[in-house]
């Protein structure tokens, strides 16, 4: 791993998580009537949501127990409460200025009351709550999204094909064995003739992976055609070797700039996630070298983790990228950020004749929370001439 690329990255986002929490702070304080023998309390608390998140995941890599799950669960769900008071504080502050061009506005909205602040602090809580709560049952219960694609192209000894394809599972301290194990159960349900997993399979560290045995879970998984995995930014950015190396050996084929023939049908292309340069200095293959020499008349069938650049995949006629990472923003409203940033941030696309699906994901990113959309598992029956 490169140190440099790796320190930027993190500087910047703690900087920006220190500056949201500030700003967040800084108004909740506010509603305490002053002085207050509470303020010192919900001082302490704040900071403790604050830090928890971050200790926790340093203290996974050096003394994991009972205490750094605790503490990673808390700081967890605190980026998504952190995320919508941050919104809420954002709508206040907008209708306060709006207050100084309008002044017809209610003064109770502009220059509310120590009891009128007090209210709004306990609503936005108690809101945010149930948000939390709600969010969280949505993240436990993935969907089964059925896609149909029609290839028009040829597979020797076949004519369709049974693909089960999850993303971003982010195994790890959040995602456990409890919700692996449901994964496994639910894909061998499907009856897949093969399952790929697009990226995104470790949540960075994998030490908690290691520790509670999750591999084992993914040995469970029954696919005649096999099991095939690629890389995600977040196997990157905690160490691909090792992750790459484990998943190998519970059972996944894991396909880095790499393609495999499927039983002389079609072929399997599997690519380098795009960051793998920034975060371990290994460039990927061009698309055009990676599937060099291949036979186009036949279906291609590829996994890029990240969906960058689909006029490639269409230009090296492609018959079908699979990708996830958005997670589609994952909390309401990030999904209108993901599409102004994708060409396609969540589901089904053609481009010529080549077919594109994002997933948004079956886990999570720290807060085991969903809001706007399901979580999924994808069953794509893929059909053949």
């Amino acid at each position: 791993m490169r140190i440099s690329p790796f320190l930027i990255f993190f500087s910047i986002v703690l900087t920006i998580y220190g500056f949201l929490n500030y700003y967040i702070f800084r108004h909740a304080i506010h509603a305490f009537p002053s002085p207050s023998k509470y303020t010192g309390l919900f001082t302490t608390l704040f900071v403790f949501l604050v830090v928890s998140y971050p200790v926790g995941r340093i203290l996974e890599r050096f003394w994991q127990s009972w205490i750094s799950d605790v503490v990673t669960w808390v700081g967890a769900f605190w980026l998504a409460a952190m995320f919508y008071f941050f919104l809420i504080v954002l709508v206040v502050d907008i209708i306060s200025l709006l207050g100084w061009m309008i002044p017809s506005l209610p003064s109770f909205l502009i220059h509310p009351t120590a009891e009128l602040k007090a209210i709004y602090l306990y609503t936005s809580m108690g809101f945010v709550g149930l948000l939390l709560i709600l969010g969280h049952i949505n993240a436990l219960n993935p969907r089964i999204r059925t896609i149909e694609i029609n290839t028009g192209k040829k597979a020797v000894g076949m004519k369709e094909v049974t693909i089960v394809m999850a993303s971003d599972i982010h195994l790890g301290t959040i995602i456990g064995p409890r919700r692996v194990g449901k994964l496994v159960n639910t894909i061998n349900s499907l009856k897949p003739d093969i399952v790929l997993l697009a990226g995104d399979v470790v949540d960075e560290d994998l030490k908690p992976v290691i520790r509670q045995n999750l591999g084992e879970s993914l040995r469970k998984i029954s696919a005649p055609l096999g099991v095939y995995g690629i890389m995600g930014n977040h196997e990157y950015i905690g160490g691909a070797e090792a992750a790459s190396k484990y998943l190998e050996e519970h059972g996944i084929t894991m396909l880095r700039d790499k393609v495999v023939n499927i039983k002389g049908m079609f072929y399997l292309a599997g690519r380098e996630d795009r960051s793998s340069n920034s975060f371990a200095g290994r460039k990927r293959l061009t698309l055009d070298s990676l599937l060099s020499g291949l036979d186009r008349s036949r279906p291609i069938v590829m996994m890029d983790h990240q969906p960058f650049k689909l006029e490639e995949a269409e230009k090296q006629q492609v018959t079908l990228q699979l990708s996830g990472h958005t997670h589609n923003g994952q909390l309401w409203p990030l999904n209108y950020l993901i599409d102004a940033i994708y060409e396609l941030g969540m589901g089904y696309k053609t481009i010529g004749n080549t077919h594109f699906y994002v997933s948004p994901g079956y886990g999570s990113w720290g807060p085991p929370v969903r809001i706007g959309h399901h979580p999924e598992i994808a069953l794509i029956k893929l059909k053949f001439d």
